[in-house]
């Protein structure tokens, strides 16, 4: 059984939208859409992540929390900095991050909070995942910068995954 239903949340949730989508339980769309949720995770199946092993849940309030904070304080950064753009323009810049983090999920939650936090754009990882490629709004301190980022998100990260 679980060879055919591979993902059996997917799988009724595949269903269940297919039906919404369409506005109708007929027989033909209840068929089509449990054809789609069996098949589609079986087809995917190699696609799926690498299983997820949490190491310290408690960490993941306290990074929810740090990133909210985050976002709110680069929010009213970066719009101060559109304001005041015509008195000092922003000093944008790629900087490279040493990255000690290599957990695929820890790399895709980092992307993450790096995609929510304003000011920050997520634009290259190296191919042996040892630095990272980000684009930064308005930058004073490179060096701090990089302390804030690794300290606030990523040894969270590292403590969760690894």
């Amino acid at each position: 059984m679980s060879r055919l239903f591979s993902a059996p949340w997917l799988s009724l949730a595949l269903w269940v939208l297919w039906l919404a989508l369409n506005l109708s339980i007929s027989p033909g769309n209840v068929l089509l859409g449990a054809i789609l949720g069996i098949c589609a995770p079986l087809m995917m199946r190699k696609l799926r992540p690498l299983p997820i092993r949490i190491r310290r849940p408690g960490v993941i309030l306290r990074l929810f929390l740090l990133v909210g904070r985050d976002v709110v304080v680069s929010n009213l950064a970066v719009a101060w900095s559109v304001l005041n753009a015509g008195r000092r323009p922003p000093r944008s810049r790629f900087i490279k991050v040493p990255l000690e983090l290599r957990d695929a999920n820890g790399l895709a939650a980092l992307s993450m909070i790096t995609t929510v936090v304003p000011g920050t754009v997520w634009s290259e990882l190296a191919l042996d995942r040892s630095i990272l490629l980000l684009h930064v709004f308005d930058l004073d301190d490179e060096a701090l910068f990089i302390e804030h980022f690794k300290a606030t998100y990523e040894r969270p990260l590292m403590e969760i995954f690894e």
